[in-house]
């Protein structure tokens, strides 16, 4: 087997798909797949299968959605640039706004490009179980969202939606309670709105993800308020456990007692959510153990081939020594990981430019949309 690779499993896949579709129908929402977290295009007429739409943070992944989807994307941006909505707009059938500022600015063009688009504002309920401030949403100084005491008692004439995001990797039990939240501070706005988006974060496919409390509280939810639309976009759900990152053992390194297998893949290239949680993935085969144990035999810290000192994570206690040569195995590695190793959120890389000495600023590279679908896959 060559490596590195990663490898789906369609069996794995089209079980998740199953579920999230089947949710969808029982609970009366609408679920769409955010390719923040997942957006292996050559995927997608398997996922076409099993939903109709997806969800885009930049004019790279709305173009995705709208080319290779086939579906115009339900679209959010902390910001819009004036040069790229117009083109967002055209190839979305929703639209979120992050400020009323964004709105102002940025509606108008919006609604000329697509008079049809559904606009939205993104709210910020204040309230978040997600323990890594990386990662929370609603954190104090977040740059997300819109509290209640900013939205005026008459929204826009061309708002139809809230769109609302709270959750990363979280139980239906979180929802519940961060849905409380949501009905306290925002309900006075729901007879004005025509839908709302939770988000993602619902990690329904998960073993202990409790299925039918979400259904319960979707169903309570349209009792309440029949007249609305529910859109739920879990990221990670669709890819969760899917697929591994196969690697293979350059080398055996050894400082301080402490052994470093070094692999063919970087946690700073490859695996940077590893770094940036942090959290150790699972490898097949080895258990996590504590740092101090790594004089122990057969344990190893696992470390990248780049040239960043911290380019590592350990320790593993694998059943038998490594060499060079043998199959380090990282579990449930779709998700997230794949989109981090390409561009993420198809944010565009910043062009390259050269100032002369005559004081001419010449380019030397601009980053396209195919460099971006290119490196999806």
């Amino acid at each position: 087997m060559e490596t590195p690779i990663y490898i789906i499993e369609e069996k794995l896949f089209r079980k998740n798909l199953s579920l999230i579709a089947s949710v969808a129908k029982r609970a009366d929402v609408e679920i769409i797949m955010a390719f923040k977290a997942f957006a292996l295009w050559k995927t997608f007429p398997i996922v076409r299968e099993y939903i109709n739409s997806t969800t885009a943070s930049s004019l790279n992944e709305a173009r995705l959605a709208f080319e290779e989807f086939k579906s115009p994307s339900h679209t959010y941006s902390p910001a819009y640039k004036r040069d790229e909505i117009s083109d967002i707009a055209r190839m979305s059938s929703h639209l979120t706004f992050n400020s009323l500022t964004q709105y102002r600015d940025m509606a108008p063009l919006a609604l000329e490009a697509n008079p049809d688009i559904s606009l939205g504002l993104r709210i910020n309920p204040e309230y978040s179980e997600v323990g890594t401030a990386l990662y929370n949403p609603c954190a104090p100084g977040t740059r997300f969202g819109i509290t209640h005491d900013k939205l005026p008692e008459k929204l826009p004439s061309h708002i139809e939606g809230f769109h609302c995001h709270c959750h990363c990797e979280s139980g239906a039990d979180v929802f519940e309670r961060s849905l409380e939240h949501i009905e306290k501070l925002f309900s006075p706005w729901f007879g004005q709105i025509k839908w709302i988006n939770f988000g993602g974060g619902h990690l329904m496919t998960r073993k202990d993800y409790d299925v039918e409390l979400l259904i319960r509280l979707m169903q309570d939810f349209h009792a309440k308020y029949p007249h609305l639309k529910v859109i739920l976009e879990p990221g990670s759900a669709f890819a969760w456990q899917t697929g591994t990152l196969v690697a293979s053992v350059i080398d055996i390194v050894t400082d301080h007692d402490i052994k470093t297998a070094i692999l063919d893949v970087s946690f700073t290239c490859h695996m940077p959510d590893c770094l940036e949680m942090p959290y150790h993935p699972e490898v097949r085969g080895a258990e996590i153990v504590e740092l101090q144990r790594a004089n122990e035999p057969c344990c190893y810290r696992l470390g990248g081939n780049s040239c960043l000192s911290g380019d590592f994570m350990g320790s593993w206690k694998f059943k038998k020594e490594l060499k060079a040569g043998d199959i380090v195995i990282f579990e449930d590695m779709i998700h997230y990981t794949t989109v981090k190793t390409t561009m993420f959120n198809g944010i565009t890389h910043p062009s390259i430019g050269i100032l002369k000495n005559d004081g001419k600023l010449e380019i030397l590279r601009r980053f396209s949309y195919e460099n971006y679908k290119n490196r999806m896959n």
